[in-house]
This record gives C-alpha cells, sequence and structure tokens, in this order.
C-alpha cells in the first residue's frame, strides 16, 4: 500500500505554474522541518469557515506548524464549527443568488460566508454566554490577557456535551493543547470584538483586560527570537491583510526600532488567489520585501496564485505523509526530483 500517495501526486502532476509553485514550496517547506527549522503561519480569510481544521490540526499535533497569526474571525470560527457544527448551512448555489435569497438566510439567523453560513444562536450566542463570565471575571480581578488566550482556555473548558464538531478538527484547540505562540493582529474587527465592544460600552467589562496590538508586537519580538533560534523560522501565509502584515514586520522592527541582531525569515510562502501586486490589498510580493529588510535575496520564496481552501491541505497532507515516514519520503523525492 502506498503511504505517500498526495505526495507521489503532487510530484508526479505538479510540473507547471502555480502547480509547480505549490510543488517547490512543500519540498522547501519539508527540507526546513527537517533540518530542525519552524514555521509560522498566518490565516486570513475565512479559512477556518472552510475547515482547514481538518488538515490543519494534525500538522499542528505533528510539530509542523509551531506559530500561528489569525485574524479574530479565523480564531472564533474555528471554536463555532467545533460548538455548531450540525447547525450550519451550506449555499452551493450561492451565486445566483438574488438579494432576496439573502434576505432569507437573515431571516433565519445564520450569517453566510461564500457557501456556507454560521448560526447566529448556536454560534454567536452559545460562545458568548461561556466567555463573558471570563470577561467579567477578568474586570474584577484586573486580569489582562491576550485576545487568544481567553479563547485557548474557553475552547480547552467546553465540556463534551456542548461539541457538535470534531475536537480532533478544531485547529484552534490543537493550538491550545500545544500552548502554541499565537498573535490575533486587529482582533476588535472580529464578531467577538464586536460582542466585547458592546460589554465595554455598558460598563460590564473592562477593555483593558484584552491586551493590545502593540503590546503583542513587543511581546512578539521574544517570541520571534526563539522561534528563529537554529535553524531558522519560515513564514507561510495564506491571504493577505493584518494576519500576515503584522508579524512579518518583527524582523525590521527588531533590527531598526530596537537596534538588535536579528535573523531574517527563513522560507517564505504565500497562497492567495488575488494577484499580489506592488500596493496590493494582497500583500507585496517577495522581491518587495527584501528591500523592507524581511526577507533576503536568499530566502526561498513562493508565490502560489490558488485558492488555499484547495492548495493549503494538499500541502498539509503531503507534509504529514513525510512527517509519518520521513525516509521514503525522502527516497521518493530523490527519485522523482531526477
Amino acid at each position: 500500500m502506498d503511504k505517500l500517495p498526495t505526495l507521489r501526486f503532487i510530484l508526479r502532476n505538479y510540473t507547471n505554474f502555480n502547480a509547480r509553485a505549490t510543488r517547490d514550496a512543500l519540498l522547501a517547506y519539508w527540507d526546513h522541518v527537517q533540518r530542525g527549522g519552524k514555521m509560522y503561519w498566518t490565516l486570513a480569510g475565512a479559512m477556518s469557515s472552510a475547515q482547514l481544521g481538518i488538515t490543519l490540526s494534525p500538522a499542528i499535533r505533528a510539530g509542523l506548524i509551531h506559530g500561528i497569526s489569525a485574524t479574530g474571525a479565523n480564531l472564533e470560527e474555528s471554536l463555532f464549527r467545533l460548538v455548531a457544527h450540525h447547525s450550519y448551512k451550506d449555499f452551493p448555489e450561492y451565486r445566483y443568488f438574488a438579494k432576496s435569497d439573502d434576505t432569507r438566510i437573515l431571516e433565519q439567523r445564520m450569517r453566510r460566508v461564500t457557501d456556507t453560513s454560521i448560526p447566529e444562536d448556536e454560534a454567536f450566542r452559545a460562545v458568548e454566554r461561556h466567555i463573558v463570565p471570563m470577561w467579567q471575571e477578568a474586570t474584577r480581578s484586573g486580569q489582562r490577557r491576550f485576545w487568544h488566550e481567553y479563547f485557548y482556555e474557553l475552547v480547552q473548558a467546553l465540556p463534551a456535551s456542548a461539541l457538535e464538531g470534531d475536537p480532533e478538527e478544531c485547529w484552534l484547540m490543537a493550538a491550545a493543547r500545544a500552548k502554541l505562540p499565537m498573535v490575533v493582529p486587529g482582533y476588535e474587527d472580529s464578531t467577538f470584538g464586536n460582542i466585547f465592544s458592546s460589554y465595554v460600552a455598558r460598563g460590564e467589562a473592562s477593555a483593558s483586560i484584552a491586551k493590545s496590538g502593540i503590546e503583542a508586537m513587543a511581546d512578539f519580538y521574544n517570541v520571534y527570537r526563539e522561534l528563529s533560534a537554529g535553524a531558522g523560522v519560515g513564514f507561510f501565509q495564506i491571504g493577505g491583510g493584518i494576519a500576515g502584515d503584522f508579524p512579518i514586520c518583527v524582523v525590521p522592527s527588531t533590527k531598526y526600532d530596537l537596534e538588535q541582531p536579528v535573523r531574517p525569515w527563513a522560507y517564505f510562502c504565500q497562497i492567495s488567489d488575488s494577484t499580489t501586486s506592488y500596493g496590493s490589498y494582497s500583500g507585496a510580493t517577495p522581491n518587495e520585501k527584501i528591500t523592507w529588510d524581511k526577507l533576503t535575496a536568499e530566502t526561498p520564496m513562493f508565490v502560489i496564485e490558488s485558492d488555499a481552501t484547495i492548495v493549503a491541505p494538499l500541502m498539509l497532507t503531503a507534509l504529514l505523509e513525510c512527517k509519518a515516514d520521513p525516509r521514503a519520503a525522502n527516497e521518493l523525492i530523490g527519485t522523482m526530483r531526477k
């Protein structure tokens, strides 16, 4: 029985264009972690609603991912999938919707995300019942934590009876159990960022219990220093925006603002179905990042202009195969690279 079907498929078929970029990024990723290198992931878009946790979670458990920068939406939507999975509704025909169709979805108390939808009561309000007491207790005690730390505690404290999804497919659960370093830049721009703001406005919670983005970057200097020791840490970016822009800046900020020595990112890969260009919403091209001292001319760089919901699970599955049987994987790679 072939123990490396996905790896073999990619090596055999992914020979040109974005497919080749996928193959080369995969092989460079594997080379990096084999040398003891770390990999830092950034999650933009709606990857949690798209159930990336099915492959992201085992990759975290396998030691293929060593830190995450996630939007507030991706953070909370991983939890929503866990507590309300059976209550989601899918709309594969969404491209043909009229405004009246989406109005009907609203009236059903659903919040559509492309071809699926998050249930208001089973997800938002169910989580709210658990997390608000945590905020209120932190307000009373004066405790201050990073945004993700509240979710790390909550996801591990939920009783099994409250879970509809598979905990083994919840990347937030895997990250919490592994105590993975995390930043959630711009968490205010999320459903629970809004809910938190409402409790602050009513005087039922203090804004100060959630540490700020400035504090997150100040802390990230030390996290990056630890991750980049040894063989270095790579940067694996899904989409664009603040999830990627925030953590990648730690290198030039350490060098120019702290005036301390720092190692550059050891690898860079971005998957985005929006073409990267200078000044683009999807982020700067890797070459432009050289001018900002985030990458160097020697950094392995890859841009995969494709749908991350297709590419990322393929890459993660192949990497998990490599991790499970590294000797066979290296032999296959050596044979099919020739």
